[in-house]
């Protein structure tokens, strides 16, 4: 009865927010408002904001540090690690509060909180005192629920909004990190902050990537910063992980982490699931799992993939999300047929759409006919297998969106969901015959 009545009211209705803010106090008071002893993390983004955390948190851990950390993929409570299944980027208020707590209780004193705008919209995480905000960068996403990006931007100003307003801590300052080659960048730097951080890999900023040499196994590059250089040696590659590495990097100065600790802990991190994920195969084949779900995340992927030194063909398996921004559907398959090679569309996340709905609507972006190096195949693990089947030697078959996700969410009910088990179950039919390429 109570979620037939939510989906009457709009998402950014009054009352609805003023419902949401009202939980968000009283769940505060009810745990004893944990965050005010424990150092927190917000990271904001419309990309690379899992990857972030991630790195963070991981090297956080070799650093000896207790951390908690929730993101979209996992929730990380000092050692023990879980599965992130709501499909949700921040919880609701409550459970927020409660693994805050429970962080607490196991001696946590970091917090790494995925801070998504509509979260912040609807006053889910009001009440919680960050002390580090992190902006990876902003491009269209969540119309849905803002509408314009205006409001998308004004949205996310409130996190660095709280980071100055909430209350100070005795023993960390409150500290701005901001990526300059993010979009909208100078209404962020137009705050007043304690401390302001900035990095870019390739221009002036407080901290910047040099002298970068990629050789397809390790990344090499100098972090360029008011203290002698830090020599970085990673295993994670491509330009938008040397800026997820640059602002972990700020994390760490600013939780006074010495350079040298911070040279280990970086090469000592292999990867971050879901995100350029390289499936292992006897196939030869590239098959690479990726959660890009915007525009400028899915052009930046491939035009990474392109770089491919071992690469023929790119074939992308690729969605839209139902009940979600429906203004960039046609642009982001306008940019997945102009860079692949071959197109499958297929399944996501249903929610109340169907699957064929979403699938006419997205049609009209790719610039070719049925059957012409594109395919169109609702059943997404039908999808995967006929891009396993018609993949050939060397080709790129990029699952993009799904990432590390354990979940899909059909019409009827959530079932479970691992793109990377599919394509290890379809790969293991192969080669037993099982399916005959």
């Amino acid at each position: 009865m109570l979620s037939k009545f939510k989906k009457l009211i709009a998402l950014d209705n009054p009352l609805r927010l003023w419902y949401h803010k009202l939980r968000a106090i009283i769940a505060s008071y009810y745990y004893g408002f944990p965050s005010k002893d424990m150092i927190v993390i917000g990271i904001t983004w419309t990309n690379w904001k899992t990857t972030t955390s991630n790195i963070i948190a991981k090297w956080l851990r070799s650093a000896w540090k207790k951390v908690f950390m929730f993101s979209t993929v996992n929730i990380i409570i000092d050692q023990e690690e879980y599965q992130n299944d709501t499909k949700m980027t921040s919880p609701d208020a409550f459970e927020l509060q409660r693994l805050l707590k429970l962080a607490k209780n196991k001696w946590c004193k970091i917090a790494i909180i995925e801070t998504a705008s509509h979260w912040i919209k609807m006053n889910r995480v009001w009440w919680i005192d960050y002390d580090i905000a992190v902006l990876t960068n902003i491009t269209q996403d969540h119309l849905d629920l803002h509408k314009t990006m205006k409001d998308y931007v004004a949205t996310k100003l409130k996190l660095f909004s709280w980071l100055i307003g909430s209350r100070k801590k005795h023993w960390v300052k409150k500290v701005a990190i901001i990526n300059k080659d993010s979009n909208y960048v100078d209404l962020f730097l137009d705050e007043t902050y304690n401390s302001l951080y900035t990095y870019w890999v390739s221009r002036w900023a407080d901290l910047i990537a040099k002298n970068i040499v990629d050789d397809w196994i390790i990344t090499k590059f100098e972090v360029d910063v008011a203290w002698p250089n830090i020599d970085i040696e990673t295993k994670l590659k491509w330009n938008f992980n040397i800026q997820n590495i640059l602002a972990a990097i700020w994390v760490f100065i600013s939780l006074q982490i010495e350079s040298k600790e911070i040279t280990r802990i970086i090469k000592e991190i292999e990867w971050v699931p879901g995100r350029m994920e390289n499936v292992k195969n006897n196939e030869w084949l590239n098959i690479i799992v990726d959660y890009a779900h915007t525009e400028d995340a899915l052009e930046k992927v491939l035009e990474t993939i392109k770089w491919f030194k071992n690469r023929w063909k790119i074939i992308t398996v690729f969605w839209a999300t139902g009940d979600r921004d429906k203004s960039k559907r046609f642009n982001m398959w306008k940019i997945v047929s102009e860079n692949s090679d071959i197109v499958i569309l297929t399944q996501d996340d249903d929610y109340t759409e169907k699957t064929e709905k979403i699938m006419n609507d997205v049609l009209p972006g790719i610039n070719r006919k049925e059957w012409e190096w594109f395919w169109s195949i609702s059943t997404r693990k039908e999808a995967i297998q006929t891009a396993l089947l018609i993949a050939e030697k060397w080709d790129v078959i990029l699952l993009a969106w799904k990432w590390d996700e354990h979940v899909m969410i059909t019409n009827e009910w959530p079932i479970k969901w691992h793109d990377k088990s599919i394509v290890l179950e379809l790969l293991k039919s192969i080669d037993d015959n099982k399916i005959i390429k």
